[in-house]
């Protein structure tokens, strides 16, 4: 014979000790929940329901953000776009978001861009230049006066 585990057990116990007859409460105690449960699918899940479609939309947005993306603008605008288009444009966002620009690197030096904060050198009141930069300074602007003169002494075409 199988041997019954303490669970089932349990529930049959459970079971034979319930009454065969359930008597109703007239239901006031149900109307009032079933009125309650009413007005919060009526007035809080639609809320929540448009706050969790918002936060997903604008997700590759949030993401472009938080990896520097350079072309944040363009990925904000796509997902505006979105909008309009039913959501189909959403997934070439997320897309777009976890990609790397692939000429950025190579014309600006970085495919990383700081969205929103002032570096400290820009920030930074222009002070004096310090004592090699002058110098550098000073023979850059040498070099620049003798080439403007072998320019003014060449013969025009």
């Amino acid at each position: 014979m199988k041997r019954v585990s303490p669970i089932m057990a349990s529930m049959l116990l459970v079971l034979a000790l319930t009454p065969d007859v359930a008597w109703a409460s007239g239901g006031h105690l149900e109307d009032k929940i079933a009125d309650v449960i009413k007005w919060v699918v009526v007035l809080i899940v639609p809320v929540i329901g448009i706050y969790i479609f918002w936060m997903l939309h604008i997700l590759p947005e949030k993401i472009a953000h938080k990896r520097g993306h350079p072309q944040l603008e363009a990925i904000k605008t796509l997902c505006l776009l979105s909008l309009f288009f039913g959501g189909l444009l959403w997934p070439f966002a997320f897309i777009w978001a976890y990609s790397k620009p692939v000429m950025h690197k190579l014309a600006y030096g970085s495919d990383r861009v700081e969205h929103g904060h002032e570096s400290a050198e820009t920030l930074a009141p222009t002070s004096e230049p310090e004592p090699e930069e002058v110098t550098e300074l000073e023979a850059l602007r040498q070099r620049l006066a003798r080439l403007e003169s072998q320019m003014s002494n060449r013969p025009t075409v």
